[in-house]
Formats: C-alpha cells, sequence, structure tokens
C-alpha cells in the first residue's frame, strides 16, 4: 500500500499579530487573505480573543500560507520563527530583490544578503519582523 500526500502547507503560529502579519505578507505576495476569528468557536470566545485569527488563509497563485494566532487559554510560550523557515521562489531577480528588500524592511534582520548563488541564481536569507525565517532565491543569474 502506497501512502500519498495531496498538498503540505506552511503553518504559522503567532501570539494576537496573525492579522497584522498576514496583511503583509498579502501585500507583499499580491495576495488574498480569508480569516476565521475565535469569536465563531462554539460557545463563542473568552473575552478578549473574540478579534483573534482561529485560522487564516492566503493564496497568491501557486502558493498558500496558513497561520493563527493561539488559541485563547493557550499557556505555553509561542516560540516565533525558529522551527519554521519559508523558502520563496520568486519570478525572476527583480521580483527578488524586491521580495527580499520589503521583508527585511522595518525591523527585519539579514542573515545572508540576497546577491548570486555559487550554484546560480540568487539567494538571501533573513527573519522578517514578525521573527518569520525565509530564505528568497531565482534561477535568474542577472
Amino acid at each position: 500500500m502506497s501512502r500519498t500526500a495531496k498538498a503540505l502547507y506552511p503553518f504559522l503560529l503567532f501570539d494576537g499579530n496573525c492579522r497584522e502579519a498576514m496583511d503583509f505578507y498579502a501585500d507583499l505576495l499580491d495576495g488574498e487573505v480569508e480569516y476565521h476569528t475565535f469569536e465563531g468557536l462554539p460557545g463563542g470566545a473568552p473575552e478578549g480573543a473574540e478579534n483573534n485569527i482561529m485560522h487564516a488563509t492566503l493564496r497568491a497563485e501557486e502558493l498558500t500560507l496558513l497561520a493563527s494566532d493561539r488559541m485563547p487559554g493557550d499557556s505555553s510560550p509561542v516560540v516565533t520563527g525558529n522551527t519554521v523557515t519559508l523558502s520563496l521562489y520568486a519570478s525572476g531577480f527583480e521580483s527578488g530583490e524586491e521580495i527580499f528588500a520589503r521583508l527585511s524592511a522595518d525591523g527585519g534582520t539579514v542573515m545572508m544578503p540576497y546577491t548570486s548563488a555559487f550554484w546560480g541564481g540568487h539567494f538571501g536569507m533573513l527573519t522578517d519582523r514578525y521573527g518569520i525565517q525565509w530564505m528568497v532565491s531565482c534561477e535568474e543569474t542577472t
């Protein structure tokens, strides 16, 4: 018996700023986000968590990114970004350069600049202002 999977989507967990981060990513990637808040929970959400995000789906061309805020009442720490790295393949050099610049702006940290890669194309690594690690690459050499 063989086991197959249809798709695998990155899922990010945030500590109350899911909507802000996903709106930023949607703008960056020219996508759209669908939100469901904890207000929709059977019995309602705990006070103060009504507008937090229970589930968000960002779609941009062939990319799908899922996310949520932590569950109301969950006291376990959210360790931002150190267990997931998002690898984004840009459609070309200029697109990759712009995406890298926007992700690394306003509090982002560049770990490896977006530059020519020894295997061809361009590659760079960074952590964005939300603590999410990214690898941005393209196959174009100029």
